[in-house]
């Protein structure tokens, strides 16, 4: 049975770790607004750029001259998987549910007779997979550094994803990420980056089409040229951020958990000091007691 001493040390341990987790649901409260107006920023300038570029690829008359980025190599025996992961822990199951889904995405593609290299976005993904797929990964890129995200982080990752590709490094590229919903929800999404994940936009889907038939200048193909890797940028960008405000959804839920586990761990602990105190009390007064009856 541990000593009131041991159990009073035991109960300042935990009351210091409350307040560190207290402090870090506070940071990430704070962190975390800042994080949900960027992504809600960021969804309808991807979306428009969606529409679009849609549009542009449903007016081209012929795919020959189409940018390889939209029409691809024309195969998908190499496929590129990018992890997009946070570079810190301490936010529950939000590293490990994005390097589930593509660790499952990886196995299905080797299964299959693929070729798969990966590339890290962020150290949590590739500590958690590198075990596995070690020999798989290119590189990872650290953003420990960047205290905000910015439209350039997105555009340096994409110019890597578009160099390899240009230097025949694969044929598809995929991304995995967190979609943010709520505190309480973040939702592990696989996006196609290349080639570009054109929505089909009819009137028997029910979408809302545009009623006006646009003209461009100068023409879709010089147009799209341009266009694609920008809305590459722009997918690798809203994805960082989905990511972002996903992270620190997270880490605030974990952190608020852990919080409540700390006090529900200090209290126990009160109970059985008390209980020790007074059983130690208890004994000294039998002393007491059988000492003067001796008398």
């Amino acid at each position: 049975m541990p000593s009131l001493k041991d159990l009073r040390n035991r109960i300042s341990s935990v009351q210091s770790t409350q307040k560190i987790t207290q402090a870090m649901k506070m940071v990430a409260a704070s962190k975390l607004r800042r994080a949900q107006e960027q992504v809600e920023a960021s969804r309808p300038y991807a979306e428009r750029m969606d529409r679009i570029l849609s549009s542009l690829s449903a007016s081209l008359g012929t795919q020959e001259s189409a940018p390889r980025l939209l029409v691809g190599t024309g195969t998908d025996a190499v496929h590129l998987v990018v992890i997009a992961t946070a570079e810190r822990g301490l936010c529950g199951a939000f590293n490990s549910s994005i390097a589930r889904a593509a660790r499952l995405h990886i196995r299905e593609l080797t299964s299959q007779g693929k070729t798969v290299k990966v590339l890290c976005v962020g150290k949590k993904g590739r500590d958690i997979l590198r075990r596995e797929f070690g020999g798989l990964m290119l590189d990872t890129v650290d953003l420990g550094g960047v205290r905000r995200l910015s439209f350039s982080d997105a555009a340096l990752i994409s110019e890597r994803i578009i160099g390899l590709y240009n230097d025949e490094e694969f044929d598809v590229c995929t991304i995995f990420f967190n979609t943010f919903k709520s505190v309480m929800s973040q939702d592990v999404t696989e996006r196609q980056l290349v080639p570009a994940a054109i929505r089909v936009v009819d009137g028997e889907s029910g979408e809302e089409t545009d009623s006006i038939i646009p003209e461009f200048e100068p023409d879709e193909i010089e147009i799209l040229e341009t266009l694609v890797p920008r809305n590459l940028a722009v997918q690798v960008y809203r994805a960082l951020l989905e990511n972002a405000a996903s992270e620190q959804g997270a880490r605030m839920t974990a952190m608020d958990n852990a919080t409540r586990n700390a006090g529900d761990m200090i209290d126990g602990l009160r109970l059985n000091y008390n209980r020790s105190r007074q059983a130690v009390i208890t004994n000294e007064l039998i002393e007491i007691i059988s000492g003067a009856e001796a008398l």
